[in-house]
This record gives structure tokens, sequence and C-alpha cells, in this order.
């Protein structure tokens, strides 16, 4: 049995999924190991199907990251549907290995795993990239820290697109006057979003 199964088997809560599946492109119907942790909500099929729907017009060729990764589920169907890179950002030791593991089995060899905690990876080296994945724990305050750096440090291209996901009851996205929010739906408790960096 291998060291992801053993954490799987030994923390799972009622409720936790175990595994999720990539919707669409090479990797169609795989299955990638969810990180057993109590804060950890992934994104649900039907609401990836819609996002991607919004994104695949720049998803050939993009360069993506994903600030809070989990499973790595986003990044991970974003190279699956044509995306060129991808950097996933990821805190937790045990969400970590069972991400790194997920990529291996994939053999995902155009991403990376970093471990590191959002906003202090954001105040490090910049890099561009066309989409952002922002899916902070429920109802922390880090969205709007998060797009602050990402905006005020210049990691979006021109014209970058920025995916949040936030609770339904959210009145007001905390994001910056520079951003546009092109697309905006809930399901249940979710709130899922896509915002364009405007030139």
């Amino acid at each position: 049995m291998s060291k992801v199964r053993k954490i799987h088997s030994a923390r799972s809560a009622p409720g936790y999924p175990g595994s999720i599946r990539i919707i669409g492109g090479t990797w169609r119907r795989r299955r990638l190991v969810v990180p057993p942790a109590t804060e950890l909500r992934p994104t649900p099929d039907r609401v990836r199907e819609t996002v991607f729907n919004w994104l695949q017009p720049w998803l050939p060729g993009a360069h993506c990251i994903d600030l809070f990764a989990g499973s790595g589920a986003l990044c991970l169907e974003a190279l699956s549907r044509g995306a060129a890179s991808a950097v996933m950002v990821e805190t937790a030791p045990q969400a970590v290995e069972v991400l790194r593991e997920n990529v291996a089995r994939l053999g995902a060899a155009n991403s990376s795993v970093v471990q590191a905690d959002a906003e202090q990876f954001l105040q490090g080296a910049v890099r561009k990239f066309d989409i952002v994945f922002l899916d902070p724990p429920f109802r922390s305050k880090l969205i709007a820290s998060c797009a602050r750096l990402l905006d005020e440090r210049g990691w979006l291209s021109a014209h970058g697109l920025v995916y949040i996901e936030s609770p339904s009851d959210m009145t007001a996205l905390p994001i910056p006057a520079s951003w546009e929010l092109i697309r905006s739906r809930t399901a249940g408790q979710v709130g899922y979003h896509l915002a364009r960096k405007q030139a």
C-alpha cells in the first residue's frame, strides 16, 4: 500500500471524497487522490465543468498557478486541456505529499509543486501567469490579500484571468479596481467567479 493510501485511510472523515476525477482533455476520467484535511473543499465536478468551459478559449498554451492547490485538480485539469505549464502552491505537508503523488501518477512533467504559504509566495520573486486559481480556505480573508499582492506585484500577464471561489453570501468580491468581473455564479454555499485584469 502506498504512503498516499495510508494517509487517506487513516484520516478519512464523514463526507470526505477520497478522490475526484479529471473531467476533460488528455487525462479525462483519471482519478486524483484528495488530501485528507478538514478545511479542504475540492471544487465539485459540475462547477469545474462550468469553469473550464469559461476558460477554454484561453487554456491552450497558458501558464497557470493555483495558490491553494490541495489535490491539484484545477491546475491538472488545465494541463489536461492544453495549458503549457502549471505551478501548484500548497502549505500543508500532507497535502503536498499527496499532490506530488498525483503529479507523478499523471506524469505531468510541465508542472511544479511548491510547499509555501500563498501570501509569502506572492511576496517572493515574480513570474507572469495567464490564469490564476484563487480558492482559499472558506471564509478566510485571503481573497483580498492575495488579490492585492497579485495586482500590486505584477503577477498577472496582460489581460490575465483569475478564478475565485468564495462563500455564496459574499456580497462583493474584494478584488482590485483594475480587475473586471466577467463571470459569476453560485452553487449551494459556494460562489465561483472569473475576473480579468484590464489593460
